[in-house]
C-alpha cells in the first residue's frame, strides 16, 4: 500500500520539476481513459495533478532577485496532502468515505414512487429513529423532518448513544415530550443517511445512480415518508413539527394530506423559496460542481470532491449564523497577530469557516447536497404551481400505466445555455423602470393564500428569528399571514428579536428556551 506520505513527497519533487508540462501529462483528467500500457498508477497522477498548480516555494534561481519573498500558502497544502491521503487510500479501499449517523431503523418500499418532475424510484429505503412509546390507537406521533443535512438521529437512542442534532430537545418533559408523544424523524430521500439516494444503487443496472437519480422535490421527500406511516399503520399524525428545510416540509406535509396531519409547527421556514436563498444554494452548488473531482456526479469510485464541498459549506454557514453575533464572538481579531498577514485564513473569523468547511466536506455527499439544495430552491405552495404539479404528474402516471415507464425523453433534461448575455426578464405587472426602488407588497399574493387554504382547519405554529438572513423573518411573517388570509383562525405567529437570540438561522438548532419553549406550549 501507498502511503500518504509518499504521495505527498512524490508530489512536493514534481514541483521542483520545470514549468513546461508534457501534454500527456495535462491530458490526464480527460474522461477518456488512457490504454492499459500507458495509464500510470494513481499516485503519480496526484503528483502531476499538483504539479500543475505550480511551484508551492518559489526557490528556483533567477538572474534578479525578486523584490519581495514568494507567498506561503498553508491552506492549500493541506488541501493537496488531502488529496494525496484520499488518493493513497483508494488503492486500497476506496475513496469515498461511508456517510452514516450510526444504527438506524429501516422502512424499504417495494412500490414505485412516481415524483413530481417525472422521475421514478422504483424501491426506495427511509432511514428513521423513534423516541417515547405510541399509544393505543396511534394517535400521539410527531413527525419530526429536518433541515438539509440532517440525519435521523435526532436524539440519542440506544444502540446509537451519540448525541442528535436536537438531542436537548427531545425526551421526558422535554420539548417534544417523549412521556407523552411517539416522535419519528427520517433522512429524506436524496439524503445519504441510509435512505435512498444518487449514493444509492440502482435497482435497474446495479450501479450507483449518482447524477442519474432524479429531481426531487420536497413534496416528493413528504409522500415517501408518508409511505412510511402507512408501513407503520399510522393514519394521522398528532403534529408535523419542523424547522428550516423541515419547516417548509411541515407546510408541504399539512398541504398534501390534510386529513392526516393534526397541527403544524414551521420554525424559520418558508411557504415559497425566495431569490436570497436560491441564490446563496445556487453558489455552494456552483463551486462543488466546479471540483474536477465532482465529475459530474461520478466520483464514487476515486477521490470525492473535498475541496468543493468544504467551499460550498463555508458559503452555508455565512448564512445560516448572523453579523451582530460574529462581531461579539470575533470581531476583527486575527489567529496570530504576531504573524505577517496572509491570503490563508488568517482572522479568526476566517479559521472558524475553514474549520466548518474542513469538518463538514467528508461527512456528506456531495451530490445529496445538489439534489436536496435543488428541492429546496424549487419549493413553492401557491396554487398555480401545485396545480402545475398535478398537471404533470397525472401525464407522467399516464405514460406509466401505458407502459412507456422507460421513455427517458419525458425526464432528460433539455437545459441549454442563453446565446445573448443576461437580460432582466420582469414579470408581466413588474415596473419598466428596474432602477426605482421596489414597493413593498400590502400583503402575501392571492396565488399563495388558495395554495394553504386546505391548512385553515390546522392549528399552526409559526416561528421566526429577526437575524435570520437565509430566511429572514418577513417569511415567516408571510406565513402567519396567509394563513390567517386563508381562513386558519388557530395561527400563533412568534418572532425572536436580536435582543433574544443572535444566532441568525441557527437559532433552531441552538436556542432551547425560546425555539424549544414556544414550541412545548403549542404542542400541549
Amino acid at each position: 500500500m501507498i502511503s500518504s506520505r509518499s504521495v505527498v513527497s512524490a508530489a512536493r519533487i514534481a514541483t521542483k520539476a520545470p514549468k513546461t508540462i508534457p501534454r500527456s501529462w495535462a491530458r490526464h483528467s480527460s474522461n477518456k481513459a488512457a490504454p492499459p500500457s500507458t495509464q500510470a498508477p494513481r499516485s503519480q497522477h496526484a503528483s502531476r495533478s499538483f504539479q500543475t498548480q505550480g511551484p508551492r516555494n518559489n526557490t528556483t534561481p533567477s538572474l534578479a532577485e525578486a523584490s519581495n519573498p514568494a507567498m506561503a500558502f498553508p491552506c492549500l497544502d493541506a488541501l493537496e496532502t488531502k488529496s494525496a491521503t484520499l488518493e493513497a487510500r483508494s488503492l486500497s479501499s476506496g475513496p469515498e468515505p461511508s456517510y452514516t449517523s450510526g444504527v438506524t431503523l429501516n422502512y424499504h418500499c417495494h412500490e414505485l414512487l412516481l415524483l413530481d418532475w417525472g422521475g421514478v424510484l422504483p424501491e426506495f429505503n427511509i432511514a428513521y429513529e423513534t423516541w417515547g412509546a405510541i399509544n393505543a390507537d396511534k394517535s400521539n406521533v410527531i413527525l419530526l423532518h429536518t433541515g438539509l443535512s440532517a440525519s435521523s438521529h435526532a436524539h440519542s437512542t440506544e444502540k446509537n448513544p451519540k448525541p442528535g442534532w436536537w438531542e436537548k430537545f427531545i425526551g421526558p418533559g422535554g420539548c417534544l415530550d417523549t412521556d407523552k408523544y411517539h416522535v419519528i424523524c427520517t433522512n429524506v430521500i436524496g439524503g445519504c443517511y441510509g435512505s435512498t439516494g444518487p449514493s444509492s444503487v440502482d435497482p435497474a443496472d446495479g450501479q450507483r445512480y449518482a447524477t442519474r437519480f432524479p429531481i426531487l422535490t420536497m413534496e416528493d421527500m413528504v409522500r415517501a415518508q408518508f409511505r412510511l406511516l402507512d408501513g407503520l399503520g399510522i393514519e394521522k399524525l398528532y403534529a408535523s413539527v419542523g424547522a428550516s428545510m423541515g419547516g417548509m416540509q411541515s407546510l408541504a406535509a399539512g398541504v398534501l394530506f390534510p386529513e392526516r396531519v393534526g397541527r403544524i409547527a414551521s420554525i424559520s421556514g418558508c411557504a415559497r423559496s425566495h431569490p436570497y436563498s436560491i441564490a446563496m444554494r445556487h453558489t455552494q452548488r456552483q463551486v462543488l460542481m466546479m471540483d474536477p473531482k465532482w465529475n459530474r456526479g461520478f466520483y464514487y469510485d476515486s477521490v470525492p470532491p473535498h475541496a468543493g464541498m468544504k467551499l460550498a459549506r463555508e458559503i452555508a454557514t455565512v448564512t445560516y449564523r448572523s453579523g451582530p453575533e460574529w462581531e461579539q464572538r470575533f470581531g476583527r481579531r486575527r489567529a496570530d497577530p504576531s504573524k505577517q498577514p496572509a491570503l490563508c485564513p488568517d482572522f479568526l473569523i476566517e479559521t472558524y469557516l475553514d474549520h466548518a468547511g474542513e469538518k463538514f466536506c467528508l461527512e456528506y455527499d456531495a451530490n445529496s447536497l445538489l439534489y436536496v439544495s435543488k428541492a429546496m430552491d424549487l419549493f413553492d405552495l401557491g396554487a398555480s404551481s401545485q396545480s402545475a404539479s398535478s398537471g404533470r404528474r397525472a401525464a407522467h402516471a399516464q405514460r406509466l400505466a401505458s407502459g412507456q415507464a422507460k421513455d427517458a425523453s419525458a425526464t432528460t433534461c433539455s437545459l441549454t445555455l442563453p446565446d445573448s448575455p443576461y437580460e432582466e426578464q420582469p414579470e408581466s405587472n413588474a415596473p419598466s423602470d428596474l432602477n426605482k426602488p421596489v414597493s413593498q407588497s400590502s400583503g402575501p399574493p392571492e396565488d399563495l393564500v388558495q395554495g394553504l387554504k386546505g391548512l385553515r382547519d390546522h392549528p399552526a405554529l409559526i416561528m421566526g428569528v429577526e437575524s435570520d438572513i437565509l430566511f429572514p423573518a418577513w417569511q415567516q411573517r408571510e406565513i402567519a399571514e396567509t394563513l390567517r388570509r386563508a381562513g386558519n383562525k388557530s395561527v400563533t405567529h412568534v418572532e425572536l428579536g436580536e435582543d433574544v437570540s443572535l444566532f441568525g438561522h441557527d437559532s433552531f438548532l441552538l436556542d432551547l428556551e425560546h425555539i424549544g419553549g414556544n414550541l412545548k406550549r403549542f404542542l400541549g
